[in-house]
């Protein structure tokens, strides 16, 4: 069943009059069906026919209730297959350069739904089990590789729970090819079941707070180990399933 949000029809209202924008797709956890409001961000991609105006992009966003964390990714449609290219990309209330990543690409292709426009699979080329692999390892031996040298990082309790449910979903994608969402990710983070009943209960909008070094400690040791994994696992090939 395909979740729906106000916020994000509303956006998708405001960018389809304005003219600018071809298709508005929806990504993340609203399009897995794990969103959950107030704890999940909102990730959306724009596909514009060129390059926009930074100060359209901000224009667009201006008035949008910060607590949504609604975040957009404008990629021009002559780039959409371009991997490496970097797009003017809206989140947490700043306008950025940020990769269409492999994940977001596998989220769309395989979960995603337009707001307006054509469906992500009319736009983007299918994911294979490898192609998941690969964009996992790229995930954990680019930002991952580059946090857990900087283990003071993880003193930020959102950045401990985003590590332990993202080392989760990565290890899962290098073994099995598919995606697993960040509610699923809990029960296999390697964590003690204390902390997994507490970040269960975060991910459920619960407040709830963990012991802040030792969770940090978990989170890094946790991050350092998978990082190290994936490092010396070689990129998978990209074969037909």
């Amino acid at each position: 069943m395909t979740m729906r949000s106000a916020a994000v029809e509303e956006f998708g209202a405001r960018l389809s009059r304005s003219g600018w924008v071809t298709d508005l797709l929806v990504a993340g956890s609203l399009a897995t069906g794990d969103h959950i409001p107030g704890v999940s961000d909102l990730d959306l991609v724009a596909i514009v026919p060129s390059a926009p105006d930074p100060a359209r992009i901000v224009a667009a966003h201006t008035g949008i209730d910060p607590a949504l964390n609604l975040g957009c990714v404008y990629v021009p449609a002559n780039r959409i297959t371009d991997l490496d290219a970097r797009h003017p990309t809206w989140t947490h209330g700043l306008l950025v350069q940020r990769v269409l990543s492999g994940i977001t690409r596998a989220e769309l292709v395989r979960h995603g739904y337009p707001v307006f426009g054509r469906p992500p699979t009319d736009l983007l080329p299918a994911m294979t089990g490898d192609d998941i692999r690969t964009a996992a390892r790229a995930e954990l031996t680019g930002y991952w590789a580059w946090a857990a040298r900087r283990p003071w990082l993880f003193l930020d309790p959102p950045l401990a729970d985003l590590a332990l449910t993202s080392m989760s979903r990565g290890r899962h994608a290098l073994t099995h090819g598919a995606l697993l969402t960040k509610s699923e990710a809990v029960s296999s983070a390697a964590a003690p079941p204390w902390l997994i009943s507490q970040l269960r209960a975060r991910r459920q909008g619960r407040h709830t707070t963990s012991p802040r070094l030792r969770t940090a400690w978990l989170a890094w040791r946790d991050a350092r180990r998978t990082v190290r994994s994936a490092q010396r696992r070689p990129p998978s090939a990209h074969t037909a399933e």
